[in-house]
């Protein structure tokens, strides 16, 4: 199957022998690492604050940008022209379990408006980080065992599965909300592009991979274009981000405003000086 080091070679050349499709390639993984690194950190650390004042929903929020905060190590490794293969597993896990939070994410956007009486009684940490376990345990077995036998196509089949889901996520979010009187207009606008911003990034992102790993005719072009493009599934993610509650986008620009504010004081402080200094020349 298209592994994580065959993907991409030109760790073994050097950077004048590349082609342009790994030209490209090598641009948007800087890209992607130079943005999606600073950002994701970002991201986790205001989300973990927010779970300590009991919210569950960014549970399954923060194990989604860890899986890309995996992804993205694997691209540095790679983009260092060092000899990924043994970080294949990694790589895989950290895409399978992408999806599987995927889900959990879109079902758990979905029970808040189409049973909010049982999520609000069945909802818990404990409950959220097992499942969460669960999700990293399954990909990580699945990928030694597949292993062992080299069959592409149950890949394909891991990664389908989740498809049907999405769709009555979203089906089933768009009637529920439509019916709902109790959930706010903001809340219902942030629920609605959570969950369409899912199943789009699925959509566009791992539907293609997951068609080349069918047993079917495998165009070189099918290749590269989805191999690229599972490539922006971080920076996609951190755009999911935004829709998850107003809180969490509060703390991110907490964050960023302080770090701002910290780069502008000496510039503030020496216009107030310039300042003084021409009130007294004028009042001469």
């Amino acid at each position: 199957m298209g592994d994580f080091n065959n993907t991409t070679v030109y760790h073994n050349n050097s950077y004048s022998d590349m082609d342009l499709y790994h030209i490209i390639l090598f641009y948007i993984e800087c890209t992607v690492i130079g943005l999606g690194l600073p950002l994701t950190l970002l991201a986790i650390s205001a989300l973990i604050s927010l779970v300590r004042d009991d919210h569950v929903a960014p549970i399954f929020v923060i194990n989604l940008l860890i899986s890309d905060l995996l992804q993205i190590c694997c691209m540095i490794l790679e983009v260092a022209r060092l000899d990924v293969s043994i970080y294949s597993i990694f790589y895989w896990t950290a895409l399978m379990a992408s999806v599987g939070f995927m889900m959990c994410v879109a079902l758990e956007r979905c029970l808040i408006v189409y049973r909010p009486l049982w999520y609000r009684i069945n909802r818990s940490v404990k409950v959220s980080v097992l499942i969460c376990v669960i999700v990293w345990m399954f990909p990580v077995v699945l990928f030694i065992l597949l292993n062992m036998f080299y069959m592409p196509i149950i890949y394909a089949i891991f990664f389908l599965l989740p498809f049907p889901v999405f769709v009555f996520s979203l089906v089933g979010t768009l009637k529920s909300l439509s019916a709902s009187i109790s959930v706010s207009s903001e809340e219902k606008r942030r629920i609605v592009g959570a969950v369409v911003l899912v199943f789009l990034i699925y959509v566009m992102l791992f539907l293609p991979i997951t068609i080349y790993l069918l047993p079917i005719t495998r165009p070189l072009f099918l290749s590269r274009f989805s191999f690229t493009f599972i490539r922006l599934s971080p920076l996609a993610d951190l755009v999911l981000y935004v829709f998850m509650g107003k809180g969490a986008t509060d703390k991110l620009r907490a964050l960023l405003c302080c770090c701002r504010k910290e780069t502008q004081r000496p510039k503030q402080q020496v216009l107030t000086v310039s300042g003084d200094r021409t009130g007294t020349v004028s009042s001469m």
